[in-house]
């Protein structure tokens, strides 16, 4: 790696990579660690804490078992 230009982490496995152009998965070291970080994500490995945004998700008129045929 070149000492010009930034060097972070892969938040994944954490292996040092260099942020640059040529590095089309950044922040990621590879396409793997990539999606290894999307399904996290999908299955809620990942979460941002706090209360959600839009209260209309939570709200009974989504309730499937409630909607009219």
């Amino acid at each position: 790696m070149s000492d010009d230009r930034p060097t972070l982490s892969c938040p994944t496995c954490k292996k040092p990579i260099e942020w640059s152009n040529k590095n089309p998965h950044r922040p990621f070291c590879s396409e793997r660690c990539k999606l290894i970080d999307l399904g996290e994500w999908a299955s809620e490995g990942h979460k941002i804490p706090g209360q959600p945004v839009y209260d209309d998700v939570l709200s009974d008129d989504l309730d499937p078992s409630k909607t009219r045929h």
